[in-house]
């Protein structure tokens, strides 16, 4: 069903309404390594959808190479990665050498777990955004998205 709208404004917001629904942030949510905890991250997923965000969650165990082909696949503008195992030192260098590799430096690459602080400016010196440590509020990770994700083409 087809409705013209005669007058230039209301069609104006209306198309501006359906522009803005269809670039709604892509989030891609892993849980790399063999950490088996994931309640995390489905709560995190949850928070972002919920926020009005579109999430995609991988699931358990997930390979760098396998993480990085799902974000290219599904083009997204974020990638959160959840990890308790302690393996941040091996599996976010090799998330982030292969994102430069496929050419997708402008997605913006989140930790979430248990990572020391030290860990944690290591990670941002190799190109992570921002490490949410235990406590991170959901309402503070869902802002730092919001105004640091990049545009939808």
């Amino acid at each position: 069903m087809i409705c013209l709208i005669w007058n230039d404004l209301t069609w104006n917001r209306k198309f501006q309404l359906n522009l803005n629904m269809d670039r709604r942030i892509r989030v891609l949510v892993a849980k790399p390594g063999l950490d088996g905890h994931d309640r995390g991250a489905k709560v995190i997923a949850r928070a972002l959808r919920d926020a009005g965000m579109e999430v995609i969650y991988t699931g358990l165990r997930q390979t760098p190479e396998m993480i990085v082909n799902a974000a290219l696949q599904e083009d997204v503008q974020v990638i959160g990665l959840s990890i308790l195992s302690g393996a941040h030192n091996a599996i976010v260098p090799r998330v982030m050498e292969l994102l430069k590799q496929k050419h997708m430096d402008d997605v913006l690459v989140l930790v979430g777990g248990i990572v020391p602080d030290e860990d944690a400016e290591q990670l941002k010196r190799l190109g992570v955004a921002a490490v949410f440590q235990p406590g991170a509020s959901l309402e503070g990770i869902v802002d730092f998205i919001r105004r640091s994700a990049p545009q939808a083409a």
